[in-house]
């Protein structure tokens, strides 16, 4: 067996047979202490829950609903992007349109600032152009070229939180449009840059 020179000194077989012992627990010691954090790791990954955004809708046009998880394990997911876009589609004319995952993200941040997993209440998201331009005539508050007619806007309320609360909450994330809406009972949200309106 190799012996360290640090422990071959002129000790009896007694002593060597007790230093090699010595030797070898230090060792193993050291190794064991270099795996811990790494074993913690490993455990703390095989029971943690992979983190997922979820968003619920309740469309106020057609009484639909739906809660998908659409983004999990650092990727969006597909299926659920397909379920909500199906429930975010223009109710007039059934056109369907993908909308900005960046919107789902500020809806998600705006639940979890508000603590809160609720159904939105979808008073508007996609338009369609066609939809669009009809209600600027009806409408001199819609923009020709809105946000919605591009899947990049949405209009919304919580039944269970104020309004202005909402509101509030929505101007803190300054991460798109915020415009206020109380007369209607709702706040439009989009993924341009941070502004706000109404009062």
């Amino acid at each position: 067996m190799l012996i360290p020179k640090f422990l071959n000194q002129n000790l009896s077989e007694t002593e060597l047979v007790h230093s090699r012992r010595r030797f070898l627990k230090a060792g193993l010691g050291a190794c064991t202490l270099l795996t811990l954090p790494l074993a913690a790791t490993s455990v703390h990954a095989a029971f943690k829950r992979p983190f997922e955004k979820k968003l619920s809708f309740l469309n106020l046009h057609t009484g639909e609903r739906t809660r998908a998880t659409y983004w999990a394990n650092g990727r969006y997911i597909p299926e659920g992007m397909r379920a909500i876009n199906h429930v975010l589609r223009d109710h007039r004319t059934g056109d369907r349109y993908k909308i900005d995952p960046e919107l789902f993200d500020i809806l998600h941040l705006l639940q979890r600032k508000l603590g809160t997993n609720q159904e939105f209440h979808v008073i508007s998201a996609y338009r369609s152009p066609a939809t669009n331009a009809k209600l600027a005539e009806q409408n001199g508050g819609v923009a020709k070229n809105s946000m919605h007619t591009h899947g990049r806007a949405i209009d919304i309320r919580l039944p269970s939180r104020r309004l202005s609360d909402l509101r509030t909450v929505a101007m803190s994330l300054q991460a798109g449009g915020v415009g206020y809406y109380p007369s209607s009972n709702f706040i439009h949200l989009d993924t341009g840059d941070f502004r706000f309106w109404g009062g």
